[in-house]
C-alpha cells in the first residue's frame, strides 16, 4: 500500500517534516517515492511553514494512496490558506 505521510528531518529540538509518498513497509525516514511538500512547525516571521503540491497529492490519491491523519489535517490547512 502507498501512503502519504511525514518524514522527519531537522536537528534535535528543531523539527522539519517532508510530506512524502512512500510504501507503507518502508521506515518513516527511509526511502520514498516522491516528495510532495514540507511542513515546518517552528516557522517564524516571513518563513513559509507549509507548502504542498496539491496537484501531485490529488494524483496520488486518485491511484489509491492514503494520507495519514496528520497529513489530512495539513492538507485541509493548506487548502484554507490557498483559498484566503
Amino acid at each position: 500500500m502507498v501512503v502519504i505521510r511525514l518524514s522527519r528531518g531537522g536537528a534535535k529540538g528543531r523539527p522539519f517534516f517532508n510530506i512524502v509518498v512512500a510504501d507503507k513497509r518502508m521506515r518513516r525516514d527511509g526511502s520514498f517515492i516522491e516528495r510532495v511538500g514540507f511542513y515546518n512547525p517552528t516557522a517564524k516571521g516571513g518563513e513559509q511553514g507549509l507548502r504542498v503540491a496539491q496537484d501531485r497529492v490529488t494524483y496520488w490519491k486518485s491511484v489509491g494512496a492514503q494520507a495519514s491523519p496528520t497529513v489530512e489535517r495539513l492538507l485541509k490547512q493548506s487548502a484554507t490558506q490557498a483559498a484566503a
